[in-house]
């Protein structure tokens, strides 16, 4: 986890809109994202790779898992992080069924 996924988050759990559905409330849900704070590693970028992915914006995620020595990114947007020009062959695209797959 880095600063920048960290925010991302944060802003996404704020957004009532995408939770209008969800079974937990506000404060279940806050619960939630706390407890998987808590098991995350938090992740210092001090070399910026520059994947140049097609959105700027998801650049930082690579940048956190090379930083980190992720063996993985999971995800859902795998087309845009599979058209990476800077290629990390040690760091898999995967989607979270496929990681699921992988580790079950």
């Amino acid at each position: 986890m880095g600063d920048k996924l960290f925010r991302e988050y944060e802003s996404v759990m704020s957004r009532a809109a995408l939770f209008k559905d969800c079974p937990l409330s506000p404060e279940k849900r806050q619960d939630l994202f706390a407890g998987f704070l808590n098991v995350c590693e938090w992740v210092s970028v001090h070399y910026l790779w520059r994947p140049n992915l097609p959105d700027e914006g998801d650049n930082h995620v690579f940048e956190l898992a090379i930083a980190g020595g992720a063996g993985a990114i999971v995800t859902q947007n795998i087309r845009d992080f599979k058209r990476a020009e800077l290629r990390f062959p040690e760091v898999e695209v995967l989607t979270p069924s496929e990681f699921l797959r992988k580790v079950v």
